[in-house]
């Protein structure tokens, strides 16, 4: 595919995603979405064959960039397990905040509970990065860095229902962090460096052994 076809679908991606985050899956369109991109219907419709498959790819491009990100991490040799964990929470906290509309349009589809072919698709999309999150905390245990009796599944929960709560529900989250959570200065000044903080302490203290050498 040459440069200006790619220009052409990550344009029509970057607009799909922010109608889709905006108006939800079942409230948008591929005409609305055409129509915001300034390409006719037979290019989106070429491209992405239908709205799911136009909704699964914005998803997959998100996903594909930050398991590949995941992947290089959890083959660096030169790395301790924890520092690993230190290095995905950073990565993750900046996404979360870049990618706000992102993180939006995902828990608006995922909390509706649909057992759709569609959602089902969506949770095989995110759990491949799951899974590598596994493997680095996995090899931590492996190796007598981490808790053998660390629940890896619950860490994976509080990693991101704390994000969930705090930019999916605005109305109790500002009221308790007294600050505008929808600013976007204040996600990137406050936000972020407080939930990357949060989170490293949390997990260090939860998964890292106490004799360990990495503290």
């Amino acid at each position: 595919m040459d440069k200006d076809k790619i220009d052409k679908k990550d344009h029509i991606l970057d607009v799909a995603e922010r109608i889709f985050a905006e108006m939800g899956f079942d409230g948008a369109s591929t005409r609305m979405i055409s129509g915001e991109a300034g390409v006719n219907m037979a290019m989106l419709n070429y491209y992405f064959g239908s709205k799911e498959g136009l909704f699964l790819a914005v998803i997959d491009r998100k996903i594909t960039s930050f398991q590949n990100i995941l992947q290089t991490l959890g083959n660096d040799e030169n790395r301790t397990s924890w520092e690993k964990i230190e290095s995905y929470i950073e990565v993750y906290g900046d996404r979360v905040v870049i990618n706000n509309c992102f993180q939006k349009l995902l828990y608006q589809e995922m909390s509706m509970n649909r057992r759709t072919e569609l959602s089902e698709k969506i949770r095989t999309i995110l759990m491949k990065n799951v899974s590598e999150l596994f493997k680095i905390m996995q090899e931590g245990i492996d190796n007598g860095e981490f808790d053998a009796d660390a629940d890896l599944q619950l860490i994976v929960a509080t990693l991101y229902g704390t994000k969930n709560f705090i930019l999916n529900t605005p109305f109790m989250s500002e009221t308790m962090l007294g600050y505008d959570i929808q600013d976007e200065k204040i996600l990137e000044e406050q936000f972020k460096p407080r939930i990357k903080k949060y989170l490293k302490s949390l997990l260090k203290g939860y998964l890292v052994k106490a004799n360990d050498n990495s503290k």
